[in-house]
């Protein structure tokens, strides 16, 4: 009688896990665009300025979120080439 060693592997979690953690970044970023979005209208209004602060700290927002997301990515590339 032969045994047959199988090589279990969680591949499928760990894929599942980073599905999670990326829609969590989706979630996170559109959540940091509108909080910047509304902090730059309240300093808009009270300023007296045209959309400058508004257009600013969302473009800060989205770029400091995929500037995370980015890091993110490459840290999960570097653990699965790891592997």
């Amino acid at each position: 009688m032969s045994v047959i060693a199988r090589k279990t592997h969680l591949a499928g979690a760990i894929s599942f896990r980073e599905i999670i953690m990326f829609s969590a970044w989706g979630f996170a970023l559109v959540l940091a665009s509108f909080l910047f979005l509304w902090l730059g209208h309240l300093m808009d209004e009270l300023l007296g300025t045209a959309p400058k602060f508004m257009l600013g700290l969302f473009s800060l927002a989205i770029i400091g979120s995929f500037i995370e997301l980015y890091q993110a990515a490459l840290k999960i590339i570097r653990l699965n080439k790891n592997e």
